[in-house]
């Protein structure tokens, strides 16, 4: 426990001596700050105070495993915690999705694990393999922190961090879940913004998605956000993470933390089609360097498989994550037009 606290390697423990963490643990900070681990990769921060004003903060990254820039950022909080030299004024949950998979340098090992939440782990054939069994393990931990005892009356917030597989035309940008009969919050979109991220994504229905997990189970503020495009690790230009980085720690340590937005500076699409692959031959036709967000004229065939063709339905449609190579019956490309955002809540 002792070198935990010393060298702050929680990420590099759990990749490497995953055992260390077989059993549930706590201990306390010299600050006061109470320290739950209850798996590899799962990490609890309580600091001291009042609990019932307390936001309730969940950073998730690592869920596809060559994602590493908000891996590095993740891993360097936690360290910047154990260390003493961050000191927070929230609770917050740091959660590394896929470890092997960060191993291996891949999105994953046998499944998507982006498709495996609000209870598709464990729906066909049940929790078959590590992916199935660690997205439970997510929601699992995500449902307890936000639900712990005294502590149940703080805001609650989910940031599912990531980065793209390709080059974007806007290269950091949010999906924003499937809210319902809830209304979108300005607050957070201000938030978001002071992380560099002013394109976002307003989905039309549920998915299986980590954040419309935590929004609609959870009632919590939660979104999927691509920071960059994927690179290796130690390969990442942090310089480009410096807003989202320092925007994340002034709101975990900050109590009045409240940027601002004018709604002008930001580009709301709304999703216009889910395009998913129902056969081996699908086909996407355009390069395979075609960045997101680029549109195409009304009637341009996008994509195909055997007597089919998903074409643009309106002109400047755009393509956000294309990607031809997913298993059948999931989601190959999304599609998403211009709108606005009239009734928020504060």
């Amino acid at each position: 426990m002792q070198q935990l606290i010393d060298g702050g390697n929680f990420l590099a423990l759990s990749r490497q001596s995953p055992s260390l963490f077989s059993a549930p643990m706590t201990f306390e900070l010299a600050n006061g700050t109470s320290v739950i681990i209850t798996a590899p990769g799962i990490i609890q921060f309580h600091p001291v105070g009042n609990t019932t004003s307390k936001k309730k903060v969940v950073l998730s990254c690592g869920v596809h495993g060559n994602e590493t820039a908000p891996i590095e950022i993740c891993d360097e909080l936690v360290q910047r915690i154990l260390s003493g030299q961050l000191s927070l004024s929230h609770n917050v949950l740091f959660l590394f999705g896929n470890l092997p998979a960060m191993d291996i340098a891949e999105r994953f090992v046998q499944e998507n694990m982006n498709r495996l939440f609000s209870g598709a782990h464990s729906e066909g054939e049940g929790l078959i393999n590590d992916e199935r069994k660690r997205a439970k393990a997510l929601e699992d931990a995500v449902a307890d922190f936000f639900t712990r005892q005294n502590e149940q009356n703080g805001e609650r917030l989910h940031y599912d961090l990531h980065t793209a597989i390709r080059e974007s035309k806007n290269e950091k940008f949010a999906v924003y879940p499937y809210l319902h009969d809830r209304k979108h919050s300005k607050s957070q979109l201000a938030f978001l913004a002071a992380c560099g991220v002013k394109t976002i994504l307003l989905s039309e229905n549920p998915t299986t998605t980590f954040s419309y997990f935590s929004s609609f189970y959870h009632n919590a503020h939660a979104f999927t956000v691509e920071l960059g495009k994927v690179k290796p690790f130690g390969q990442n230009d942090m310089s480009r993470f410096k807003e989202a980085k320092d925007a994340l720690v002034s709101l975990i340590t900050s109590n009045d933390y409240s940027p601002q937005v004018d709604m002008d500076e930001l580009d709301i699409f709304r999703v216009n089609q889910v395009i998913n692959r129902q056969q081996e031959e699908f086909t996407l036709h355009f390069d395979d360097d075609t960045p997101n967000f680029t549109g195409y004229p009304k009637g341009t065939v996008l994509a195909s498989e055997p007597g089919t063709d998903y074409t643009a339905q309106v002109d400047g449609e755009a393509i956000v994550f294309p990607n031809a190579k997913v298993a059948i019956g999931q989601r190959a490309l999304l599609t998403v037009v211009p709108t606005k955002l009239d009734d928020l809540d504060v």
